[in-house]
């Protein structure tokens, strides 16, 4: 049982096998053990769909309004599901009082790139397609589920849709080179995030595609024209330096962007839910900026 504050969940991560030594099966199926460990807030129905041809877990609170929230879960592009992230998109959904679509996008090894940025992209047109207006969405996604929420605005530019009214960024890996100094800086102080295994995901996401490509490292995209964009980030990790870099390429590119660095934190804090006061923070603040950006 996981103990609460920011040491008890270290304290209980030091205790999980090593990633490294999981097969991408194992490492699925701990992943997936979230949905018994964390309770949905009361009134929260789930139920099973696609979206754009892409399957998806519509989460509706007990309370919400016309907006959506299209999220991609985070694991690397080769682990997680909406089944280990239901927690946490309910409470997005809930604190936002939007109707979230948890996208099951295609997933690494057996689907490498661009595979995942062409599933977030489907997913969004079918929610045109559905008769929902770009004003009333926004996406977001936490670790890869973040770098793939900035690839999905890039490619939705290109591909001349119109843009959702904004986008949050948890922790987002936005640059799959992994050379960001805070890889080093950080190294003995994220409990989550390793190299070696960044790497792994990383090379069977790319599968030999150029890791500086813009739509699978989106610091290396052209930004310009991008709704406003959220990034949550804490202090411990060593994907860092990704959300500094990001959100100093968007001011550049001349995109409203908001950064946090949340202190003592660690890679998506926001998943350990009632186990973390600043969980629930950092989720009620995404929560405003989200119904925020929608129509009252």
């Amino acid at each position: 049982m996981l103990q609460h504050g920011i040491e008890g969940i270290r304290t209980h991560l030091a205790t999980l096998p090593p990633m490294r030594e999981q097969t991408v099966e194992e490492a699925r199926k701990m992943y997936d053990k979230a949905e018994y460990v964390f309770a949905l807030p009361e009134g929260v129905e789930v139920e099973k769909d696609e979206i754009g041809g892409v399957p998806a877990e519509i989460v509706s609170p007990a309370e919400h309004g016309a907006g959506t929230f299209l999220y991609f879960h985070g694991g690397g592009y080769a682990i997680g599901s909406p089944v280990s992230h239901r927690h946490l998109v309910a409470a997005l959904a809930a604190a936002s009082r939007t109707r979230a679509f948890a996208l099951d996008y295609r997933r690494a090894p057996e689907h490498p790139f661009p595979a995942a940025v062409d599933d977030a992209v489907a997913g969004y047109r079918g929610l045109l397609d559905a008769g929902i207006a770009p004003r009333s969405i926004v996406i977001g996604g936490d670790s890869a589920g973040g770098g793939l929420t900035v690839a999905a605005l890039v490619a939705i530019r290109e591909a001349g849709l119109a843009l959702p009214a904004g986008g949050v960024c948890i922790s987002p890996w936005a640059d799959l080179t992994n050379e960001a100094e805070s890889y080093r800086t950080h190294a003995d102080r994220d409990p989550l995030v390793f190299q070696e295994d960044i790497d792994r995901w990383g090379s069977a996401y790319l599968a030999g595609a150029d890791p500086r490509a813009p739509l699978a490292s989106p610091l290396h995209a052209d930004l310009s024209g991008l709704p406003p964009l959220l990034i949550q980030v804490g202090s411990e990790e060593v994907l860092l330096d990704d959300s500094r870099r990001l959100a100093a390429r968007c001011e550049s590119a001349g995109v409203e962007v908001t950064l946090e660095v949340w202190e003592e934190m660690i890679h998506v804090w926001h998943w350990f839910g009632e186990y973390l006061d600043e969980a629930g923070s950092a989720v009620r603040r995404i929560g405003e900026f989200v119904a925020g950006r929608l129509p009252g």
